[in-house]
């Protein structure tokens, strides 16, 4: 999201790269090992902001918006997979100072996982194509609501963008097996 047109996005990452390199220093300066997992769509279907709120989207609406083709893919990561590669990294003994990306076990384009929540909510698939135009006009009128304040554009865009980052490493090192998005 380092590119994206919404400066608070932009503005999250930054400090999170900050955060990163911050920690990095510190660590090294004092011969301490350290670990940073970069999670990709992390979901629970519960309390995550990401597949729950998509899921509370098509149960309420019976439909999903999508703009473009929404062909961008994802490789979403169920936060027990997240769990396991902490304990796998507590365990290790090896020393160890990296970044490791946790993505998940499958890959599969914006529209599909959208095709694939409906699926599992055993809903027919509605999904409806919005012109750009429009859909800004939509998150501008729900962010009046509290829950929706931090929508934006941006987050439409990336239906369409590939967010499929490679875990190889992380199964390497961590023994991280991944499930399919369920």
């Amino acid at each position: 999201k380092t590119e994206s047109a919404d400066e608070g996005e932009r503005l999250t990452v930054s400090r999170l790269i900050a955060g990163e390199e911050s920690l990095q220093a510190w660590a090294g300066a004092r011969g301490i090992d350290w670990v940073i997992l970069r999670l990709t769509m992390v979901y629970d279907m519960k309390n995550d902001q990401n597949i729950a709120e998509l899921i509370r989207i098509v149960r309420r609406f019976g439909f999903f918006p999508l703009v473009g083709r929404a062909r961008g893919l994802r490789r979403p990561v169920h936060a027990g997979d997240v769990a396991d590669a902490c304990l796998s990294v507590l365990e290790k003994s090896d020393r160890i100072s990296r970044t490791y990306i946790l993505s998940g076990g499958e890959t599969l384009s914006y529209r599909d996982m959208i095709c694939r929540i409906f699926k599992a909510l055993d809903r027919p698939v509605r999904l409806v194509p919005i012109p750009v135009g429009l859909f800004r006009v939509l998150v501008l009128m729900i962010r009046r609501f509290p829950r929706y304040r931090n929508w934006n554009m941006s987050m439409a865009e990336r239906m369409n963008r590939d967010m499929d980052f490679d875990n190889a490493d992380a199964v390497r090192d961590l023994n991280f097996l991944p499930r399919g998005f369920l």
